[in-house]
């Protein structure tokens, strides 16, 4: 019995663990964002462009210096390939809708992708999520509502771009997670991804290149590092914890978001900001208190038995 209370406690862990990663993840996603709209007016691609090459330039320091190197599992490669395919699709649609649409309207669609993540992950990994967590995974998406107040006010074609992209986005963070089941290391994950968008952009960006200020050059590094950092940290949360668990916490980034522009950009934020707040944070600690005593209550009813 004491056995299994370990076990439990192990996962209470690797639940927690996934929890701080993905608010990490989130807090650099959103300094990814706000560096982004500080570069001014360039090119998606050429934006996109420097977000990876970063990624891929710190992944590959990471691996350089770990004992396995640049090794990759044989039978991880075509999940791999579809993490990256998808991952790229995914941030190009995304920055395509912000180009093209109200900012609040994109940032909208794109947040769909935690429940991408958790209804792929019945198909991917034959995860099921129960009613409960259902139940406050849509609560967070009807704070994140209240936040960015979207009006959907936008031409077809770029709404259904933003939507496809939130789609990419949460089925390749799906992938991800069987990769890291399949025990594959985070650092690969994101210099296979980061390496692939490079090279599916680079043709674009050579002969198309805008001429940059160095402040805009500084902006897209900065850019950039902040994405390899959230990379890391979102690929190691979703190797450690569901999609379904923890996707919730996702919602973070809004709340990042709006403290970055309210510091910075002199945003403060209206009442039904604040209410979002309120909602998702409250939604993300309750979902945590009832995984975690779930698990210790299973756990007392083995040892009762």
């Amino acid at each position: 019995m004491n056995e299994t209370i370990s076990i439990k406690k192990k996962e209470i862990n690797q639940k927690n663990l996934g929890i701080v990663y993905i608010l990490i993840s989130a807090l650099f996603f959103a300094m990814m964002s706000f560096f982004v709209r500080m570069s001014g007016d360039l090119p998606t691609m050429q934006k996109a462009f420097f977000r990876n090459f970063v990624a891929a330039l710190v992944s590959g320091i990471m691996l350089l210096r770990s004992k396995e190197g640049f090794k990759i599992k044989k039978e991880g490669l075509p999940f791999l390939l579809l993490r990256a395919s998808l991952g790229t699709i995914g941030i190009y649609c995304n920055f395509y809708a912000l180009d093209h649409m109200n900012i609040s309207d994109a940032s909208m669609l794109n947040k769909l992708s935690p429940f991408f993540a958790v209804i792929m992950s019945i198909f991917i990994l034959k995860e099921k999520a129960n009613g409960f967590e259902w139940m406050t995974i849509c609560v967070a998406f009807i704070g994140a509502l209240f936040v960015v107040k979207p009006s959907f006010d936008v031409e077809v074609i770029p709404a259904l771009i933003g939507f496809l992209g939130g789609f990419c986005a949460g089925t390749a963070y799906t992938y991800v997670r069987k990769l890291g089941t399949m025990g594959e290391r985070g650092p690969v994950i994101v210099m296979f991804f980061s390496m692939f968008s490079c090279m599916v952009c680079l043709p674009k960006v050579l002969f198309d290149f805008h001429k940059m200020t160095w402040l805009q050059l500084i902006y897209l590094l900065l850019a950039g590092t902040c994405a390899a950092v959230g990379q890391i940290c979102i690929t190691t949360a979703y190797s450690k914890a569901p999609a379904k668990e923890i996707s919730v916490f996702d919602y973070a980034n809004v709340i990042f978001t709006a403290m970055l522009g309210w510091i910075f950009l002199s945003q403060c934020p209206d009442k039904f900001s604040i209410i979002g707040y309120v909602i998702i944070i409250g939604a993300a600690i309750i979902k945590w208190k009832h995984n975690n005593r779930n698990i210790i209550r299973n756990s007392d009813g083995g040892n009762d038995k």
